[in-house]
């Protein structure tokens, strides 16, 4: 609980900033900085589909334009992987959560109208994914092993789940990249426009990679 309060307050503070970075540019739809604050649904895909169902989250970026059309970028994402516990077979009122977190640098074309925009975007960075239950869980015997009881933490002997294991949570993390495609359209004085964006992200993580697409609903300039 207190990563999240600090990671939210990092982010208003950050937001604030960009806003008045962003005032002293008011007018300008050329200018050197740009900022972004976004409101990602995430799908995930296979494997992480399999323990993993629709999320959402936050993401903040703040970079350098070279020119109108390429810039950098560097972003915080954290995303929340609503948890899908109902392949742990043979256990029964398990619940549990997962968070996915990355640091990336980006580099962005863009073709900008004085209304309407796209862009490219990709890049890559430090994902980190922690997933936990919220009760312990004692195993028992005879489980099968599989990657569901892998991606929570668990150990393994001989192809079943070690007898009377209690599960508390696991942490991995990898390099990974993304790339996709974005849209805007200006809704007030430049330089602010709202942003419509699918990305796809992929980090090869320990014993299950994280492969998801993010569809991002934010504001921009």
């Amino acid at each position: 609980m207190k990563s999240v309060v600090s990671t939210l307050l990092l982010l208003l503070f950050l937001s604030c900033s960009a806003h008045l970075w962003a005032q002293e540019e008011e007018g300008n739809d050329n200018r050197k900085s740009n900022g972004n604050l976004g409101w990602p649904i995430s799908v995930p895909l296979n494997p992480t589909g399999q323990f993993a169902k629709v999320g959402t989250g936050i993401s903040y970026g703040a970079g350098y334009n070279f020119t109108r059309n390429h810039a950098v970028i560097g972003e915080f994402l954290w995303d929340w992987l609503h948890p899908n516990v109902n392949n742990l077979i043979g256990v029964s009122g398990v619940s549990g959560h997962s968070n996915l977190y990355a640091i990336t640098g980006e580099y962005r074309y863009e073709r900008r109208g004085e209304t309407f925009g796209t862009y490219f975007i990709a890049g890559g960075g430090w994902y980190w994914r922690h997933s936990s239950l919220t009760t312990s869980v004692v195993t028992g015997s005879a489980i099968t092993c599989t990657t569901a009881w892998v991606w929570w933490g668990a150990t393994c002997s001989s192809g079943v789940v070690t007898s009377t294991e209690t599960l508390k949570s696991s942490t991995t993390n990898a390099l990974g990249g993304n790339a996709g495609i974005g849209f805007t359209i200006r809704v007030a004085e430049a330089p602010w426009r709202v942003y419509v964006e699918a990305r796809y992200h992929y980090a090869p993580m320990k014993n299950v990679n994280t492969q998801l697409v993010l569809t991002t609903v934010g504001i921009r300039y």
